[in-house]
């Protein structure tokens, strides 16, 4: 199987795209660049600027804030966009915590990518208020 095909069934399994058909999960794969973390490598650096919006794809990460890790991220879960929606820094380090590989959209291009797919965008705003949710629930 080659890169891009496993890259859309993997696509396929996650709740960001669950509803895409198999050529817009196709489209999205020809959109975003694959990286991969090694263990232990930062992704992302609190207080200096985002450079994309990361779907894990495979692997954990771990986000800490000011040096205190609060949540552990999976396949599926998405990191990068706020800094990339209000034009400001990370809130978060972003720490892999095993071999991470994430489909990225770079920076400049979110905006376009969320405009190009209504659904996707509503997905992640439904994934937004459950953090939202979780994270108010927690500090009660």
């Amino acid at each position: 199987m080659n890169g891009r095909s496993e890259l859309v069934d993997t696509l396929g399994r996650l709740t960001l795209f669950a509803d895409f058909t198999r050529s817009e999960l196709e489209s999205v794969a020809h959109t975003v660049d694959e990286e991969m973390f090694a263990e232990g490598q930062r992704v992302l650096r609190q207080g200096l600027s985002g450079s994309g919006f990361f779907v894990i794809l495979e692997g954990n990460a771990t986000i800490h804030v000011n040096g205190e890790a609060r949540w552990t991220l999976g396949p599926g879960d998405f990191f990068g966009e706020t800094s990339l929606l209000t034009g400001g820094t990370p809130t978060a380090d972003v720490v892999a915590t095993s071999l991470l590989r994430c489909a990225v959209v770079p920076g400049p291009e979110f905006e376009q990518f969320l405009l190009a797919r209504p659904r996707f965008l509503y997905r992640l705003l439904q994934a937004e208020a459950d953090r939202l949710r979780n994270a108010l629930a927690w500090r009660q």
